[in-house]
This record gives structure tokens, sequence and C-alpha cells, in this order.
């Protein structure tokens, strides 16, 4: 009888303990991404949906205005006959009008003077509101509601004020003794009445704007400049002006931009005069699409006022990125 070699059992090698996992097959790294990437689209749908809306809508409404009028400058167009494109010839009819230059012309003086006046009058309307201690909630409401009126309710308000017969400016004028005026039918005057009108109507937007600002200059600046013996008009010259003059400048160049607008109070009032005194450029872009059923024309003067206006935006955008 043989017997059988003896072998010594031997363990194994002791490896790397594998730890235990979840029960079940585990599913691949990208299903899971997949998973994850769906789930996070469906979540966001909405969001999404709302976000083509609004960027659907403003280019319905805002982009395509603008091409479409940019297209219609060169060509010929009255809606009543198939478009012929002309070219640069609207254009030089354009500048070749001598109502073009007029327009132009009033509407820089209306600028001009909405700066003297409208510029300034808000400005120290926030002063004197920021230094009274009661009824100042009251006042700032009063100052805000021309600009809660439609403006051309406004306008036909300001013209009985204006009415050279009955109208109130006159009355008072009268019961001070002094000549009574054309407000509206003279040269030297509808401007400027024109101007008072959109002061009115405009002003209150600019004095809270203006009234913010001051509230937030540190009350330690004025404290200093009274105890160096500084008088008001040097507070305000060399405290508020300072550290209001980004807001200053903004607001002067939105105005800018607002007032090379100006349609409503030629339009309502004088309706571009007396002799072409008070037309400005909406109002002669009016004329050409609305009177004289020339598109074209208008979409060209468009284009123009389009240009102009995009320098002045081109500047308060510049500033507001270097103020940041």
């Amino acid at each position: 009888m043989t017997a059988e070699p003896f072998t010594a059992h031997r363990d194994p090698a002791p490896g790397p303990v594998a730890a235990p996992g979840p029960a079940g097959p585990t599913a691949p790294a990208p299903v899971a991404s997949a998973g994850r990437l769906r789930r996070k689209v469906r979540d966001n749908l909405v969001a999404h949906l709302f976000l083509a809306a609004g960027i659907l809508c403003f280019a319905l409404f805002s982009w395509y205005p603008i091409v479409r009028g940019l297209l219609l400058s060169f060509q010929q167009v009255n809606f009543a006959e198939p478009a012929r494109w002309v070219g640069l010839d609207n254009f030089r009819r354009l500048f070749e009008d001598p109502l073009f230059l007029t327009a132009w012309r009033n509407t820089g003086w209306f600028t001009l003077l909405a700066l003297v006046f409208g510029f300034a009058a808000p400005f120290a309307t926030a002063v004197v509101l920021n230094e009274l201690r009661g009824g100042r909630s009251y006042l700032r409401m009063t100052v805000y509601l021309p600009v809660m009126l439609p403006p051309v309710v406004t306008m036909l308000l300001w013209r009985w004020f204006y009415d050279p017969g009955p109208g109130l400016f006159n009355r008072v004028l009268d019961v001070l003794h002094l000549p009574a005026q054309q407000w509206l039918e003279s040269q030297n005057l509808s401007m400027v009445s024109l101007v008072l009108v959109s002061t009115w109507a405009n002003m209150g937007t600019t004095t809270l704007v203006y009234l913010a600002a001051l509230g937030g200059i540190p009350g330690e600046l004025y404290e200093a400049a009274e105890l160096d013996g500084a008088s008001i008009r040097r507070r305000l010259w060399h405290v508020t002006v300072p550290q209001m003059r980004f807001i200053l400048m903004i607001t002067l160049l939105l105005q800018v931009i607002g007032t090379m607008q100006v349609f409503v109070e030629p339009f309502v009032l004088t309706g571009g005069g007396p002799n072409d005194a008070t037309v400005t450029v909406l109002l002669l872009l009016y004329r050409y699409a609305f009177v004289y059923n020339d598109f074209g024309l208008a979409s060209a003067m468009s284009t123009v006022l389009f240009v102009v206006l995009g320098l002045f935006a081109g500047i308060y955008l510049r500033l507001t990125r270097t103020k940041g």
C-alpha cells in the first residue's frame, strides 16, 4: 500500500478586499450622466420657454422694425404699390429738402433750452426737497404727479394756459398790468413755451433720481464743510455737485437723447408753426410718412436720427462702463 504524499494546505495570498456594493446591477456612467442631463433640462424647461418667448418678442418688436426701417430707407414705398429699390435717392432728396435743416435746427434749439430749464429745475427742486423736514413725502408726490398724466391731457391743459384770450397766463399778466402775449403764435415765444410744457411734464422722474442720489451723500462731508465755515453755496458747489457728478452726467445725456425725440408738444400745441418755427425732426418724419405718404423718405429720416442718437447712446454706455 503506497501512501499519498503529504501536501500542506496553503491559504491563498491575501489581496485587496472589495467593498460591499449595493445589490443588483450598477448603471453605466454614461447612462447616469445622460439621465442627469435630461432631468436638468426638464427642471429648467419652463425657464427656457419664458426666455425664448422674451427673446422672440424683443426680436419681433425691436430688432425687426430697426432692420425693416433700414431697408425701407433704400426703397420707394407707399404701401399702395410694390416697393421699388432706389438706393441712396431717399437720402439725397432728404438732404435737399430745406425743412430738413430747419427741423434739425429747431430740435437743437429745443434741446438747448430744455437743458437750460429742464436740467437745472429738477436739480434745484431736489436740493430744496432734501433740505425740508416736514411734508417731504407729500411734496415728492406733488412733483411726480405730472408724470402720471397722459401726455395729450397735459398738452391740452397747457393749451388753455397759453390761450391768447381767456388763458391763465394772460390773465396773470393782466392782473400785473402787463401786455398779453401770443405764447404759441409768436416765433420768438413758441419754442420757449414748448420747453416749459416739457419741463413741467417730465421733471418729476429726474427729481426723484436726484433725491435718491442726495440721500446717498455721507452727512460727515456736510458737517466737515460747516465746521470749516462753508456757506450753503459753497457746500452745494464743493460737496453736492462733486458727489453727484456721475449722476448729473448720465441724466444730461439721457435728457439730450429724450429731447431730440420731441414730438407730442409741437404736434398738439403748434402743429409745427408759426412759419415752421417749431417743426422738429420727429414731426417732419411724421409729415413724410402720414401726410406726404412717402415712407421711404420717412425711413431715411429715421435712419439719420438713429445714427445721431446712437452716438449719444455710445457715450452713455462708455460712461456707465467706466464707472462700473
